[in-house]
């Protein structure tokens, strides 16, 4: 389990509100497009990250987190496991206070990673399914 309840909740309700999403555009069929809406309705702040730099539900996008000239809580990652490792250790360069893997993003290096460089951090699970549950 990468993530326990304690964690989860942790991220949610008390590090911060500003989510940087990784992988997020304009494209609605993705799943990061309406994770991002539901994060926005419970309050948080989306910052859309993609190589396109797309503005998203309102809010400017940027091609990497590098790019983000301001603090992001949350790094909120819907790439593939291969590539998320290296968002991960971006993530924790940015200065970010926890990184969320999505359902069946997972790579247990990273997690060890992130986890040691004193971030919290979840993986295969979707913050869109885990914050009604909060309320």
């Amino acid at each position: 389990m990468y993530g326990d309840e304690a964690t989860i909740r942790r991220i949610l309700t008390q590090l911060g509100d500003t989510w940087a999403v990784v992988g997020l555009s304009t494209n609605r069929s993705r799943a990061a497009y309406g994770v991002a809406q539901v994060l926005q309705r419970f309050g948080k702040r989306i910052v859309p990250v993609h190589p396109k730099a797309e503005t998203v539900h309102g809010e400017q996008g940027y091609a990497s987190l590098a790019d983000i000239p301001f603090d992001v809580d949350v790094v909120d990652v819907f790439v593939n496991s291969e590539l998320a490792g290296a968002v991960a250790d971006q993530a924790v360069a940015k200065g970010a206070r926890a990184v969320w893997f999505q359902l069946g993003v997972v790579d247990q290096s990273a997690y060890e990673r992130t986890r040691a460089a004193g971030l919290d951090m979840v993986m295969d699970r979707c913050p869109a399914i885990e914050i009604p549950l909060l309320q």
